[in-house]
């Protein structure tokens, strides 16, 4: 992916310096003696959960031996890295890294009880739920994060946008966010991307009971470079949650499954989105 994310680049560098690390049979500690710097240092580095800094890389490659074109591919990787992606001029998103993983995932598949997607949200339905979900929001912060979640849905709109598959629970369609009038746009937004082929929405109606589901809402996001693992985001009020472990990307795709059987066909959750729809506007 030429134009991958800065995000995925610094994850991508971190996934190449651990299989050197452990093929020269390493260990973080080893490392952190040579150069002199604490094993967490490096461990930060390895999981992509630090931007790298270009002498850090360079000493890395010296003490590894590596052949020039090694070095400069990997110091090549540095420099995308460190690149500013758009959603870095917003100062309060507090969804790093997940936009930049998002930005250049080939696949994305989504679960909620609780709301609309961000990326099928309209901008008054953003506007409500970002203000429901922080009443205490600035007025500054809460326009910066309706603004990137309306940027972030250009995604959909790419040469080559990602597989995208949503499931909801019909809860999310029933309970009113501000009025009428915004669900059954909302409703209406699902219903044109639905039918212009970006995504596939499939609802999880109140007869099929309770279901297992590992969250009550998370992101399974998916890479086409073998190199980069899938990750589950789950989001939370006070803090973020990335699964990346084989057993974990295991029981969340087993969730998926589940999830999937007890839902409604696409074609029989678009009819429902549409009895919704009208019953906002006509109930």
């Amino acid at each position: 992916m030429a134009d991958a994310s800065p995000t995925v680049r610094q994850r991508e560098l971190g996934l190449r310096l651990r299989m050197i690390r452990t093929e020269l049979g390493l260990t973080v500690e080893d490392v952190a003696a040579k150069l002199m710097c604490s094993a967490a240092k490096i461990s930060r580095m390895e999981t992509g959960a630090r931007r790298p800094v270009p002498r850090d890389v360079r000493d890395l490659c010296e003490l590894y031996n590596l052949d020039a074109a090694t070095s400069a591919e990997l110091m090549n990787l540095t420099r995308q890295a460190r690149e500013q992606g758009w959603w870095a001029r917003y100062d309060d998103l507090d969804l790093y890294p997940y936009i930049g993983l998002e930005q250049s995932a080939s696949s994305i598949t989504h679960y909620s009880m609780s709301w609309v997607h961000a990326l099928l949200q309209t901008e008054d339905y953003a506007r409500e739920i970002i203000k429901a979900i922080v009443p205490q929001i600035s007025p500054a912060v809460h326009q910066q994060r309706v603004e990137a979640r309306l940027r972030r849905q250009e995604l959909l709109e790419a040469e080559t946008p990602p597989r995208y598959r949503v499931f909801l629970d019909e809860l999310v369609l029933r309970r009113p966010v501000g009025n009428s009038m915004i669900m059954a746009a909302q409703i209406g937004k699902i219903l044109k991307v639905v039918d212009d082929g970006k995504v596939t929405v499939q609802v999880i109606p109140f007869e099929s009971g309770a279901y297992p589901a590992a969250d009550v809402m998370f992101t399974m996001l998916e890479f086409t470079e073998q190199l980069l693992r899938p990750v589950v985001f789950v989001e939370g009020l006070a803090s973020h949650q990335y699964y990346e472990h084989t057993s974990d990307i295991v029981r969340y795709r087993e969730a998926i499954d589940y999830i999937r059987d007890c839902a409604l066909s696409p074609r029989n959750s678009a009819q429902l989105l549409v009895d919704i729809q009208r019953s906002y506007e006509f109930g």
